[in-house]
């Protein structure tokens, strides 16, 4: 097969961010297949330009076997109207330059969202080739924005989000959904469920290094590594991070790693809280990064409680986390809970800063050897459900699939 693989904010090992697809399609061409992934420029997490030089719109690059022709959008700073521009600017171009440099028509085209423009780009495209469409979901849009974005549902933007919500459902030959209960929102969309497949979010576990127990300092360190969003909920932590400075308990060290809109507020706060015991640090590339979190005794996966996280959630760093063989803090309302599931760490409700902090004073408690077990059994259940080669299989029988049957974008 011969897939195009449009995602925004796809980026290889190299650069900090979700390395999802580039994984996948590596694998994908690892079985004989040719992908190519068609990504912004921009990086994601620093909105810095990476790959292009002043004059160049495109540049058709391979990255370790995997082809990626990257595309100019407009820089942009925070969450404004010129990241929908950028947005926009990135749909435009898919469908002006992926025709044109791409000179081996495809077989099938998959469409990411973490944004649905770039999504309509690609089913646009797999219409104009007469191919089948696939539609991957990642956020929940236009949900997302109204449950953590603080939209009414009448606004005139989330209703046209809707409508080519609902538009991308009915044109797709498959939905692949990273969200373990996302079918039910799909079906109440118009989306047929039995289009529906479940491919969650992995890692390739040839870059993780083998697990081994944490350096012993006298300090317990929580870790967190990702995004610096509203939807993090990263003020909780630094809540938490107060309450236990106050404490007479075990010191315990918070390490924030990555960036994000929510970033500058985040220190401003924390110096304001005069904490001692919270570190923010740069974001890290891929191939760095399982060094860097190696450094962690436990880890955090925190969110905003929101009623949008009742379908679940998959977020890369998860697993990152889980693989590093440390006993995971799960700060998500969600009925979907991998660390419970797995027996690799501890539950919190969300939004609780006493909770949390309750919870890190139970897990410093414990021996060594308890959290190394701990962290072993999330490992094994990474190695399990959630590396690439397991996760490559499912998408390649996907991709057979709906190219056997012909369905494609009208």
């Amino acid at each position: 097969m011969n897939v195009w693989l449009v995602n925004h904010y796809a980026v290889p090992p190299g650069q900090p961010g979700g390395t999802r697809h580039y994984a996948l399609a590596r694998e994908l061409v690892r079985r004989g297949h040719r992908v190519t992934i068609v990504a912004s420029s921009v990086e994601y997490l620093t909105r810095q330009e990476r790959h292009l030089g002043p004059r160049e719109i495109y540049r058709l690059e391979q990255v370790e076997g995997v082809p990626f022709l990257w595309l100019r959008t407009l820089p942009y700073r925070g969450n404004s109207l010129a990241r929908v521009g950028n947005m926009l600017t990135f749909t435009w171009r898919v469908l002006r330059w992926a025709p044109r440099v791409l000179t081996a028509p495809p077989d099938v085209i998959v469409g990411s969202s973490p944004h649905p423009f770039a999504a309509w780009a690609a089913s646009r495209l797999a219409a104009h080739f007469r191919v089948p469409f696939v539609l991957e979901v990642r956020d929940l849009w236009p949900q997302s924005l109204i449950e953590l974005g603080n939209f009414a549902p009448w606004h005139p933007f989330i209703l046209g989000l809707a409508a080519l919500e609902r538009h991308l459902y009915r044109r797709a030959a498959r939905i692949i959904t990273l969200l373990p209960g996302a079918v039910d929102h799909i079906r109440a969309k118009g989306g047929d469920p039995a289009r529906v497949v479940w491919i969650p979010n992995g890692l390739d576990l040839t870059l993780v290094p083998p697990p081994q127990p944490p350096p012993e300092d006298g300090v317990f360190t929580v870790m967190y590594a990702g995004a610096h969003g509203r939807a993090n909920g990263l003020d909780v932590a630094l809540a938490a991070a107060r309450e236990l400075q106050r404490a007479a308990a075990p010191p315990v060290r918070f390490v924030f790693v990555g960036d994000g809109p929510e970033k500058p507020a985040l220190q401003a706060q924390a110096r304001a809280w005069g904490l001692r015991n919270v570190r923010f640090e740069d974001p890290v590339p891929k191939r760095e990064v399982y060094r860097r979190l190696q450094q962690a005794d436990a880890f955090l996966m925190i969110l905003r409680p929101s009623p949008v996280f009742r379908w679940g959630v998959s977020p890369n760093k998860l697993f990152d986390f889980m693989a590093m063989a440390r006993p995971v803090l799960f700060c998500v309302q969600t009925p979907y809970n991998p660390v419970a599931e797995a027996g690799a760490g501890l539950s919190v409700p969300p939004g609780n800063a006493q909770a949390l902090a309750r919870a890190l004073q139970q897990l410093a408690a414990l021996s060594p050897r308890e959290r190394w077990e701990m962290g072993l059994r999330g490992r094994r259940y990474v190695e399990r459900a959630h590396a690439m080669p397991v996760l490559a299989a499912r998408l390649e029988q996907t991709l057979q699939a709906v190219r056997r049957g012909k369905a494609y974008a009208t």
